[in-house]
């Protein structure tokens, strides 16, 4: 920088036409670079996700490509882009950003947790940080000697103690969340313990920069350090209070008064700037004011919504590229430069992963999930650039030292994903289990039925108990037990981490024993397992929407259900017709009906049985079945027979069959696989077993229709358009339904399915596909024919 001071940047341009040039004015410039630090950065994440990678990194790697070493050797650029004049603005919105962003993460970090760890995690955290810390002052005495000389010593030591000592909460409960270990044991203890350790880190990093002013006096540091402690204690005594009377005036579901939330961020600045004032960085007071907030109730939540995506989205990036532009990789050269590059990267390593490892291994520990944990304590991220940043700022690491340290950070978050998933890997130790209901149709239909269904919103919880309250059968209530999974997705939001320690504090996701829980679809739930007796055992599967079938049939399998309830992925308009809202959990769904080794029913639900919940007393459903045959047409009419137990429900079973002079053609059809014949001698087998059965029942009507082509079986299908609910399986067998596939919209509903749910059919109905669990040793008297498209899982 020239020594004379650069003329203050007016903050508009009078335009291009007027001659000005905008990039010598502080907001065009600015503007310019917050847009391309978020085409670059988002553009690393999109590469660096088939890697798992969380989004830190392809910041960091961001900014330091925005910088010095790479776009910025060429100096035009540098000059035009991120003139040194425009330098303090940038770094002003980037701490703003930062402030904020700290405050999110001291709400991520739950203090309540924090005193219920117990002593393993303490431990565990403490030699996470011992260990590390000494390690940092054996290396900062190496550096001290080779590359950075002349500084202050006690100041250098304690900023390396810490540079190597910190574990990044934020990004390890990201990881934590796409590896799907966030509710496992070793996650449990890893987020505590990262929490025991920024909290450390903080403290110790406050004491850093108390000692690395360029003071006179010795007791400068100390009245710095002591005014901080005083600034907590004070903010711990003043702070709760008024928020927990904010908490208890906001209620659930009603919108919170803006006031409290002006208020709360005008707190989270003049916390800054008390810290500011006394001279530990700013972010400080705000990272206090978020730890101290109360976690309970809906107001922290909201708040989080509110502040996170402008935050996280368009200024946090901003802190990054400030510190890229620090960074010159290029002052790396020599041997001895990148020896003590693999020095400090060792040191770092070292010090977590085996500290971490064999205390551990002391706790009795499995050694992989003691591995685990140590990989997982290793990974950096945004608190330790905040510790180089400003021990850059202070002079206390020079611009060698800085890159090293920086590069060190990049590469131990980004081995930690690869590593823990090569030792560790929860999800698939689960081999395939050896229960035997995995269907509905079964020997003895009194055997207890285990049903999961998912939900992705509160929308369809009244149709999806309603459907749950048919499927009962008798008045043994012990023969239904149901799993309702809330499907909720990963973001790499803070309020995603939010959600993660509501499930995390309940045990059982979103189940509150304790206080009113204020959860409608608890409460739903609740009432329904009061009134009915099923026993309803709610959970929460958060994960991104690549890998949610997985979390489905992993849950499945573990909880030997016999069939998975998937809600349709188009949601019903008021007009009757269908709108794809989010098309993402078409291939959920999909990816459910291959992998899952159960039956799988996909429910469209045009509001079964009205919006209102009906309660036991006065259910009266008409249940029709359509039976072409097949396999999944079996399963369609064992569950509609199940139903028919339930004394408010009607069931009709419709047999379509073909005109008997074309029976040469049907067996024509199935050209892989079995004939025709023995498929169509089980479908009479098992008809005739079932009117064996129904003889003496009153409530279910057996029909049989015969239809030439589509409008025929069209035609019957419209008098039975006034039911509440159709069974139909998805891959039926016979002539109708082939000649039916022709105009398939939506394959995972198969043609029956799809014909009822397009526009063209007029119903009120809702309708359940079924598709049965088909396994080789299940197949006695027939062979189905696509048994190759049957994932062996």
């Amino acid at each position: 920088m020239d020594h004379h001071c650069p003329s203050p940047m007016k903050a508009t341009s009078n335009g291009i036409f007027q001659g000005d040039n905008p990039l010598d004015f502080a907001l065009p410039l600015a503007i310019l670079q917050i847009c391309l630090v978020l085409v670059v950065t988002r553009g690393l994440a999109f590469l660096l996700r088939p890697l798992r990678q969380p989004r830190v990194i392809a910041e960091i790697i961001g900014g330091i490509l925005l910088g010095p070493s790479a776009l910025g050797r060429n100096k035009g650029y540098l000059n035009a882009v991120f003139p040194p004049k425009s330098i303090t603005v940038l770094d002003t919105l980037a701490n703003i950003g930062l402030l904020f962003f700290l405050f999110l993460a001291g709400l991520e970090l739950d203090v309540k947790s924090l005193r219920q760890s117990g002593k393993k995690v303490l431990v565990i955290a403490v030699t996470g940080i011992t260990l590390p810390f000494a390690l940092g002052i054996g290396t900062s005495v190496i550096l001290r000697g080779t590359i950075n000389k002349g500084v202050n010593a006690t100041a250098f030591l304690v900023f390396m103690g810490v540079a190597l000592s910190i574990t990044a909460f934020p990004v390890l409960a990201r990881i934590l969340a796409e590896l799907k270990l966030l509710t496992t044991d070793v996650g449990r203890m890893a987020m505590s313990a990262a929490a025991i350790n920024d909290v450390a880190a903080w403290i110790l990093l406050a004491l850093a920069i108390a000692l690395s002013g360029d003071n006179l006096s010795p007791v400068v540091p100390l009245w710095v350090f002591l005014c901080g402690c005083g600034f907590v204690i004070g903010a711990g005594l003043i702070v709760p209070p008024i928020f927990k009377w904010i908490s208890r005036r906001c209620h659930e579901g009603e919108p919170v008064d803006e006031l409290y939330i002006c208020a709360t961020l005008a707190a989270v600045l003049a916390a800054g700037l008390v810290t500011d004032v006394i001279g530990i960085h700013a972010m400080f007071g705000a990272f206090v004011i978020g730890v101290l907030l109360p976690k309970e109730g809906p107001f922290a939540g909201v708040l989080v919504e509110k502040v996170e995506d402008l935050v996280s989205g368009l200024f946090l990036p901003l802190y990054f590229v400030s510190s890229g532009l620090k960074t010159n990789v290029a002052t790396i050269q020599g041997i001895q430069s990148w020896g003590l590059l693999v020095l400090v990267i060792f040191t770092a390593c070292f010090g977590k992963i085996v500290g971490t490892f064999i205390v551990s291994l002391l706790w009795k520990f499995p050694k992989n999930e003691a591995l685990a944990l140590g990989f997982l304590m290793n990974s950096k991220g945004l608190v330790e650039l905040i510790v180089l940043n400003i021990g850059k700022d202070r002079k206390v690491l020079n611009d060698q030292t800085f890159a090293i340290m920086v590069m060190m950070a990049l590469f131990t978050t980004f081995i930690t994903t690869p590593l823990v998933l090569a030792v560790y890997k929860p999800a698939k130790m689960l081999s395939k289990g050896d229960y035997k209901h995995r269907r509905i149709e079964r020997k003895n239909p009194n055997t207890e039925l285990r049903i999961l269904t998912c939900f992705r919103s509160s929308r369809n919880i009244p149709s999806v108990i309603n459907l749950l309250e048919a499927s009962r059968g008798t008045e043994r209530g012990e023969r239904l037990s149901v799993y309702a999974m809330h499907l909720m997705e990963f973001s790499e939001r803070p309020s995603a981490i939010l959600m993660v320690h509501k499930a995390r504090h309940n045990g059982l996701p979103f189940w509150n024993k304790g206080q009113r829980s204020a959860n409608h679809v608890v409460v739903a739930f609740e009432a329904f397992q009061q009134l009915s007796q099923v026993s309803v055992r709610p959970m929460t599967s958060i994960s991104s929407l690549s890998d949610m079938h997985e979390d489905i049939c992993i849950t499945a399998e573990k909880k030997n259900i016999a069939m998975i309830i998937l809600p349709y992925h188009k949601n019903l308009r008021l007009d009757g017709s269908f709108e794809s809202t989010r098309p993402d959990f078409h291939l959920v769904n999909k990816r459910v009906l291959e992998h899952a080794s159960c039956s799988v029913g996909i429910f469209v639900d045009r509001g079964l049985g009205g919006t209102a919940q009906i309660s036991a007393s006065n259910v009266s459903f008409s249940i029709t079945v359509l039976y072409f045959g097949g396999h999944d047409d079996r399963e369609a009419l064992a569950y509609g027979t199940r139903m028919a137990e339930h004394p408010g429900v009607e069931l009709t079973v419709i047999r379509f069959l073909v005109e008997s002079d074309s029976s040469e053609e049907i067996v024509t059809i199935h050209t892989e696989g079995t004939s025709a014949a023995t498929l169509f001698s089980a479908d009479v087998e098992f008809l005739a077993a079932f009117r064996t059965s129904i003889s003496d029942d009153s409530s279910i009507k057996y029909e049989e229709k015969t239809a030439r082509n589509v409008s025929e079986t069209i035609t019957i299908l419209r008098d039975y358009s006034c039911c509440s609910l159709f069974l139909v399986g998805r891959r039926p067998d016979g002539v109708l339904p082939l000649a039916l596939s022709q105009r398939i919209d939506c394959p995972e509903l198969g043609p029956v399915g799809s014909l009822l749910t397009s526009s063209e059919y007029a119903t009120t109905a809702s309708v359940l596909v079924v598709q049965q669990y088909y396994d080789n040793l299940y197949a006695n008297s027939s062979q189905q024919r696509d048994v190759a498209s049957v994932p062996e899982n």
